[in-house]
């Protein structure tokens, strides 16, 4: 990808995973985006961070277990995943303890690389 390119759309994920729907809608945005032929890329801050969790499992209270489909974004092809180190290590967890790979990206980093796409959907 050039600098000149855009990316059809990011979605930016805050919230955490168990208090409202806003994951898994996100995720089913995501994946329904790739379904049409959109370059999606999934970007993490604050309280989104603790859904890529490993060890939080939504469907022990109830609720859908989206998480499980992180593992299979790269067959829809999403594989740009990026987190906000700073809201990663403000809540005291490290890349290690997260389901997926991603791209850690310092606060400013996570700015401008969000500033690369066309739209910009927040959950």
């Amino acid at each position: 990808m050039t600098d000149h390119t855009l990316i059809d759309f990011a979605i930016v994920n805050q919230s955490g995973p168990l208090g409202t729907a806003n994951a898994q809608e996100s995720l089913d945005m995501a994946v329904a985006m790739s379904n049409f032929g959109k370059q999606v890329s999934l970007f993490f801050i604050d309280d989104g961070v603790y859904q890529l969790v490993d060890s939080i499992v939504p469907d022990k209270i109830g609720r859908k277990a989206f998480n499980k489909l992180f593992a299979a974004l790269e067959f829809y092809d999403i594989e740009q995943l990026y987190v906000c180190r700073d809201s990663l290590f403000q809540r005291h967890l490290s890349a290690s303890q997260l389901s997926v790979d991603v791209k850690l990206l310092p606060h400013d980093q996570f700015a401008s690389t969000l500033a690369k796409h066309k739209s910009v959907l927040v959950f």
